[in-house]
């Protein structure tokens, strides 16, 4: 297949800047991936879509302000994102400019946290070496770093993105992007879905940088998605595989942390690991049966994943009619619901 197969038309105004107040009055698209039938209502309303026995996963991801800046010894300037741990006090990290960080080279934060290269890695990556091990990182980095926005929001970070950029499930330290999915919740629809007798279980996947990676070949078989790091608890995997009704992931993070720990039996093993799962068109889905996410952007990985869960040429109809009606696009932007 090819990558321009999956593009689309956007008019920059509907890349959404700010998030919907409050989080569930965002608009909802709701498409039936059977007929193809679409329809156009709040998020709130999701409860009404709902049945009981249905089980809702969402990612309990956290995301960390993961944009750090500091200087070299001679004074340069030096941005710094944490991608993910690695052991100890390695962390792997990206860096601009990248050209100044070479083996050996020092760098100097805030309160007294700084940084020595190890290694250099493929595609600009760097493997660094902290001055404190992980926990003393974090406590640092939530002290002085910066909300990692995506890079489509073309402003200044403000200190209510700390909080915005962050789903009411975020628990577990250690993503440098929010599952977007779970951005339209509060608790007052958690506990309406939850009246109506749905189950909601978490699972763990920290979103690296690269759900913002643009595809750089043509040919879609040809990319690669960087590892994650994901988590599925015994408790959760019970919940999932004693279901009574529908499993509806609450993001693509969720489809492919559980369409990874499936097997041909649509049974979820529970348990800890790395996931470079690439789902495409043609993808067979073992256990996923509906699906809340984002609008994605154009020839990107996670818009080829909604495409395999639901017809290529049924979601690109619905985005299109979702510019049509000028519905709000990416991370802050609005959410589909394919049944």
């Amino acid at each position: 297949m090819l990558v321009d197969e999956f593009d689309y038309e956007l008019p920059q105004e509907l890349i959404a800047k700010e998030p919907a107040k409050p989080r569930d009055s965002s608009r909802l698209l709701v498409l039936h991936r059977d007929s193809g039938k679409i329809e156009h209502t709040i998020f709130k309303n999701i409860v009404s879509y709902l049945r009981e026995g249905d089980v809702l996963v969402v990612n309990n991801t956290k995301v960390i302000p993961a944009r750090l800046f500091g200087r070299t010894k001679t004074g340069g300037k030096v941005e710094v994102l944490l991608v993910r741990h690695v052991q100890d006090n390695l962390w792997e990290v990206l860096s601009k400019p990248s050209r100044k960080l070479k083996p050996g080279k020092v760098v100097i934060f805030e309160n007294g946290l700084t940084c020595k290269v190890v290694e250099v890695c493929e595609e600009g990556k760097r493997i660094v070496e902290f001055n404190a091990d992980k926990d003393k990182v974090l406590e640092i980095v939530n002290k002085i770093g910066h909300v990692p926005l995506p890079p489509y929001i073309k402003r200044e970070e403000k200190e209510e993105d700390r909080t915005n950029y962050q789903t009411i499930f975020a628990r577990e330290e250690g993503a440098v992007a929010a599952p977007t999915a779970g951005l339209h919740f509060t608790e007052e629809l958690v506990k309406k879905i939850v009246e109506k007798g749905v189950k909601i279980v978490p699972i763990t996947l920290h979103v690296g940088p690269g759900t913002f990676k643009p595809v750089k070949t043509k040919v879609v078989e040809e990319h690669k998605l960087d590892p994650e790091v994901f988590y599925i608890s015994e408790e959760t995997a019970e919940v999932i595989n004693n279901r009574k009704g529908r499993l509806i992931a609450v993001g693509t993070t969720v489809v492919r942390t559980l369409e990874s720990c499936a097997d041909e039996r649509g049974k979820v093993k529970p348990g800890r690991g790395e996931t470079s799962l690439f789902i495409y068109p043609g993808y067979k889905f073992k256990v996923v049966e509906a699906l809340i996410t984002n609008f994605h952007l154009p020839k990107s990985t996670l818009l080829m994943l909604v495409c395999a869960f639901a017809g290529k040429e049924r979601v690109l109809n619905a985005y299109a009619e979702a510019v049509k009606l000028r519905y709000r696009f990416y991370s802050y932007g609005d959410a589909m619901f394919i049944v």
